[in-house]
């Protein structure tokens, strides 16, 4: 019996021991969309829901050999990429976003959490920004990770609006979308997409949780799976977002933290979230 062709997405991220967020959301995200999830994982962290006591970083080249595996025999229709620690790594992933052409990427330029700390060195922002950036269908920063891309404070919808402009125009990613998941009062949970013609607001139901672990890493695996179905990138984007607010709506309260949001609410008895 032949089989239709389904759409591959590929993930190069750091895996989550808690399963919240990094390589294990992401592959969540894609099955959820009914896409082939594949894997280049970038570094092992121990976390559960209170934080991260450990990571170890893959070597640039293990990095490397794992995509050109995947996309050297199965092939991708769209890729995104999560935490690449350090200089090395980043380094790696560009070249083999250039030698293997991977299509529809998406850059989640993970170097500061959503409260402000900073996750890699100065040297592998550096690199992030001019060199992984430019290469990215679609760029996500958060409030923090916009901020150092710009220089700029940012504190309200208009900053944010600002941002995604200077960002598209300095660092020439194809589109932008800022994530106002960090935002405080009316820009809260607010996303700013710009693709250097179309400026536009998304908005949707805000949830009230402390459960969001893996929101960042989600929002971009749902616009990578989009792309591999072939939706073209707003729509991509808008139905990305609109996963993640169902997914925080039906987030899990399990550990003694910050709980993750459920990828695979559809399956879940509404008992789980009483």
């Amino acid at each position: 019996m032949n089989q239709p062709n389904i759409p591959v997405a590929l993930t190069i991220a750091g895996s989550d021991s808690g399963g919240g967020a990094g390589i294990q959301a992401d592959l969540r995200t894609f099955a959820f969309h009914c896409v082939h999830g594949t894997s280049a994982v970038t570094c092992v962290t121990a976390q559960n829901t209170l934080g991260v006591t450990r990571v170890d970083a893959i070597s640039g080249e293990g990095v490397a050999a794992q995509i050109r595996a995947v996309v050297d025999d199965i092939g991708v229709q769209a890729a995104k990429t999560g935490m690449l620690l350090n200089g090395e790594i980043i380094g790696s992933v560009v070249s083999q976003v250039e030698a293997v052409n991977i299509p529809n990427l998406v850059v989640d330029p993970v170097m500061v959490s959503r409260t402000g700390a900073q996750l890699i060195d100065d040297q592998s922002v550096k690199l992030l920004k001019h060199e992984l950036v430019p290469r990215a269908l679609i760029t996500t920063p958060n409030r923090y990770e916009a901020q150092i891309f710009t220089g700029w404070e940012i504190n309200c919808l208009d900053g944010m609006k600002a941002a995604a402009e200077k960002i598209f125009t300095d660092l020439q990613p194809q589109a932008v979308l800022v994530k106002g998941g960090g935002m405080s009062g009316e820009a809260r949970g607010i996303d700013v997409f710009f693709d250097g013609n179309k400026l536009e607001v998304l908005t949707t139901e805000n949830i009230p949780t402390k459960n969001t672990h893996g929101t960042g890493c989600t929002l971009s695996a749902a616009i990578a799976a989009n792309l591999a179905r072939q939706q073209d990138l707003f729509t991509a984007v808008v139905n990305a977002k609109l996963y993640v607010t169902n997914a925080l709506k039906y987030a899990l309260n399990i550990g003694s933290g910050q709980g993750p949001v459920g990828h695979f609410f559809p399956l879940l008895s509404q008992d789980y979230f009483n």
